[in-house]
């Protein structure tokens, strides 16, 4: 069976949420027999690789703008691109996302037996990053979306109530993957801008790795912690996706002298040293599905704050704690720097409920049982 996964910026993982899943479930399924092809984007030919852990590779031939919101029609772009292209050579189109939802019939002009599934991703229409008018065509393309697919898959049993209740019979829910880490012995030394972190140790730090979006409530994250009384610093792992944001940010932290950005870091091996050595973590997503940098938290062992929303305590459960807030996380802060000792058990549960409900070896096995329904073998 010949599998083509369009919507993500490419394999390795160097980006988020989609990216980190289109790696995850594309190497294990070629181990099972399938021939997987991920749409990337642009590499100058001399740094394109034709196949990636026998993944095979195809990059969109133009480059990206360094505008934000260029690179959103770009995207757009190389997405109705990529269905183009690979719909001929393939028997199922994996899409991820639902930003060009309208044009999600063009597989099957191509190809009238062609089987479409999408990943409706989270609530796209409700980041307000986007104006009115471009909030109303993602909730357009989101529809779409679900008309056009013959699978709809969603990440979260929750996103479920966002799916039209005529396309509500196409919906399958299979969750993102994580694996058991490696445990990586502490040596801050190898992380990028060490100057800023050299005097820290391990679990003497909160941590923060998401995009740095409104979406995220970074800025609420930033503002309690500012306001915080703590001899703890907070380090803040991602990238800003716009100028104005990042100088709201600016603004709010200007006056704290223990929040440390880092900017983006990919390097896994850093990342999870990072995630396994600190002493919580603090989760601000509020508009996806079950997001992978809250399973790789929990997988990590790592106490938990999250934003209080259904997708979240979805994952969480009740061994989550959850903020609403500025004045409330600063209270749930508050409560488990100096009651340390009376979280410690949450670790361990988070960690049993991550290997447990998002194991990668049962999701790989969901999505081959999925892939066979489609084609009734």
């Amino acid at each position: 069976m010949r599998i083509a996964i369009i919507g993500s910026r490419g394999i390795p993982a160097k980006y988020g949420g989609f990216e980190t899943f289109a790696e995850g479930l594309s190497t294990r399924l070629v181990k099972n027999g399938f021939e997987i092809t991920v749409s990337c984007e642009y590499e100058p030919l001399e740094s394109r690789i034709a196949e990636f852990n026998d993944v095979k590779l195809e990059y969109f031939p133009f480059k990206p703008p360094k505008n934000y919101f260029l690179r959103m029609f770009y995207e757009n772009l190389s997405d109705i691109y990529f269905l183009i292209k690979l719909t001929r050579s393939h028997d199922l189109i994996y899409f991820l996302g639902i930003e060009v939802g309208f044009f999600l019939f063009i597989p099957k002009l191509i190809k009238n037996d062609i089987k479409l599934l999408v990943n409706i991703d989270g609530l796209m229409w409700k980041r307000t990053k986007f104006n009115k008018f471009a909030r109303f065509l993602l909730k357009l393309n989101h529809y779409f979306a679900t008309v056009f697919a013959n699978t709809i898959i969603t990440d979260a049993e929750e996103m479920k109530n966002y799916i039209p209740d005529i396309y509500k019979n196409k919906a399958v829910y299979i969750p993102y993957g994580v694996e058991l880490p490696k445990l990586i012995p502490w040596t801050n030394k190898k992380v990028k801008n060490y100057d800023k972190i050299k005097d820290i140790s391990t679990n003497n730090y909160w941590l923060v790795v998401a995009r740095l979006e409104p979406e995220n409530n970074i800025s609420t994250i930033i503002d309690a912690y500012s306001k915080f009384t703590t001899k703890l610093p907070l380090i803040v792992i991602g990238e800003y996706t716009s100028d104005k944001y990042k100088k709201q940010i600016d603004r709010i932290a200007e006056n704290s002298d223990n929040i440390i950005f880092l900017g983006s870091i990919y390097d896994l091996t850093t990342l999870d040293m990072l995630r396994q050595n600190c002493f919580a973590y603090i989760h601000g997503h509020s508009v996806g599905g079950t997001n992978p940098s809250l399973l790789e938290a929990m997988i990590m062992k790592n106490i938990i704050i999250a934003h209080d929303n259904e997708f979240n305590r979805e994952v969480c459960g009740d061994l989550g704690i959850y903020f609403t807030d500025v004045d409330d996380l600063i209270n749930k802060l508050d409560l488990i720097e100096n009651n340390f000792s009376s979280y410690i058990k949450l670790k361990e549960e988070l960690h049993d409920r991550a290997k447990e409900k998002y194991s990668w070896k049962d999701i790989n096995n969901n999505y081959i049982k999925l892939f066979e329904r489609e084609f009734g073998e």
